[in-house]
């Protein structure tokens, strides 16, 4: 049965005060005085005229969310250090706003960083103390965006150790640099990986936005799992300078955020206006589903409850206008087969490359070694299979290797493409996660979930939006489109966001009852 419940007060005002803890779960309250902003449920529009109007500043808002930080987050464990500096950056963004002289909607908006992207004076470790001595010398290209449009950099977010690049059965949200993070919806359930403390962060309401990355899932899965929104732009929109690498085939940063409009925003400063034509400011007009085509990719594999989520949000959509047909997009066992091989290729190049760059090992040989050398970086899962497989892997100058990329390439495009056209689609949809598992180190990740893999290897723009839930356990929506349609994906998102109304506050349970999805 899926639970409703009233969305919780997060409001920052001129002071704001961090109420009790109630039964061991952070459930902060704040006392309204004047004209409160529920930090929860307010996107950065509103927020920009606040702050235009005077009844806000930066410097407020900054410190609210250090304080949610320090309230909340020794119980979720998704955010790794905040940056010293972030009050500093609020001020002279106050300073900007009181001259008119404002650099864009991110500017004074606090903003979280996934810890594999490179951010200058601060360290940037991808969870492994093997990047834990000095702090990058320059900033990824992508932080110099956010600063340039007057973002403040808050601080680093956990994520699975290594973007989940080291071991075959690894545990998501877990790295030897920050522990394990935690759903906040249910303590004792994986957040999905590697964006964990991202999208965690932002289910807690720690930022306004923050940046992941993925190769295959890390955004959309996350976003799924922790009840928030997650946007995989088109490869190349976003640039990959100074992120820590899986794969430069496959791999891009993307915004996250609690709903459409503030990702949308954070994705036109990221690809540097590249989505210009799009207003994400007026994401969804009221109609905005009525003539839309929407094709379903069920996939029963993920369980029977997470089924009945997408049977309820086609009949949601189609009351609002759109039709919805149902699909299989083709080539998904070849997809399969090939990925993972091309991966540990393109790993090896790309990863020895960034070493190169930073104190420590050098190269990935040296990185294995740091690893059996180090037993903290053994505490929850031993195994670093993925390493050394990647070293065994042939050269990405390999013949073999580069048919086997081509046709990657080449079927999962047609895979999205071809349906599309077939049914002359608007889109496709299927579900972005299942409920969350729990957490386990023995065990492992329980995360078979396909629907990521076509927009991941074909470079094209697939989004996640909140659907549901399953006995507390939050569902997502991934939304995925064609090549550099992420303007009219994230519209379309929108209109969807407004129409599912699925998003709910995470109450920090400790554990759900037996009938859970496991």
């Amino acid at each position: 049965m899926r639970t409703v419940r009233k969305r919780s007060t997060a409001t920052v005002v001129a002071t704001l005060v961090v109420g009790s803890l109630c039964a061991g779960a952070p459930h902060p309250r704040a006392e309204a005085a004047g004209a409160g902003v529920d930090l929860d449920t307010v996107t950065i529009p509103e927020l920009q005229a606040r702050m235009a109007g005077g009844s806000l500043t930066s410097s407020t808002l900054t410190t609210a969310y250090l304080r949610r930080i320090r309230a909340i987050d020794p119980t979720i464990h998704a955010v790794l250090r905040t940056d010293p500096t972030a009050l500093r950056q609020a001020a002279a963004s106050d300073a900007r706003h009181r001259r008119g002289d404002i650099r864009g909607p991110l500017d004074g908006i606090p903003v979280l960083l996934k810890d594999n992207v490179n951010t200058r004076g601060m360290a940037t470790t991808a969870g492994s103390l093997a990047l834990a001595g000095g702090p990058p010398d320059t900033d990824a290209a992508l932080v110099t965006r956010l600063r340039d449009a007057g973002a403040v950099i808050l601080g680093k977010t956990n994520l699975s150790e290594w973007a989940n690049f080291r071991a075959e059965k690894p545990t998501s949200g877990w790295s030897a640099v920050g522990g394990q993070t935690s759903n906040p919806y249910v303590l004792d359930r994986n957040p999905c990986g590697s964006s964990s403390g991202s999208a965690a962060a932002l289910a807690a309401s720690l930022a306004q936005v923050a940046i992941g990355t993925e190769t295959d899932g890390s955004i959309v899965c996350p976003a799924g799992m922790n009840g928030v929104v997650g946007h995989k732009p088109s490869l190349g929109l976003v640039s990959r300078d100074g992120v820590v690498p899986i794969s430069a085939e496959q791999d891009t940063a993307g915004p996250m955020a609690r709903n459409v409009t503030d990702t949308a925003l954070t994705l036109s400063v990221l690809s540097g206006g590249a989505t210009a034509e799009h207003r994400p400011d007026e994401p969804a007009r009221p109609g905005g589903m009525r003539g839309k085509r929407i094709g379903l990719w069920r996939l029963p594999s993920l369980g029977a409850e997470v089924d009945a989520v997408m049977t309820r949000t086609a009949e949601q959509l189609r009351r609002a206008g759109a039709e919805v047909v149902e699909v299989t997009p083709p080539y998904q066992k070849r997809l399969a087969e090939l990925e993972f091989p091309a991966l540990l290729s393109e790993f090896h190049r790309d990863i020895d490359a960034y070493l190169a760059t930073r104190e420590g090992p050098r190269n990935l040989a040296e990185l294995v070694a740091f690893n059996r050398a180090h037993p903290a970086e053994r505490t929850c899962f031993a195994g670093q299979e993925l390493f050394e497989r990647a070293l065994a892997a042939p050269s990405t100058t390999d013949p073999g290797y580069r048919a086997m990329r081509a046709e990657l390439t080449d079927l999962s495009r047609r895979s999205i493409d071809e349906t599309m056209a077939a049914h002359r689609l608007d889109a496709i949809a299927s579900p972005a996660n299942p409920p969350a598992w729990t957490t386990d180190c023995a065990r492992g990740d329980n995360d078979m979930i396909p629907s990521s893999t076509p927009a991941a290897v074909a470079g094209y723009p697939s989004l996640s939006v909140p659907a549901g839930s399953v006995n507390e356990l939050p569902v997502g929506l991934l939304l995925m489109a064609g090549d550099h349609q992420d303007g009219p994906l994230l519209s379309l998102g929108a209109a969807v966001e407004r129409r599912l109304h699925a998003w709910r506050a995470p109450r920090y349970l400790p554990s759900v009852g037996p009938g859970a999805s496991r």
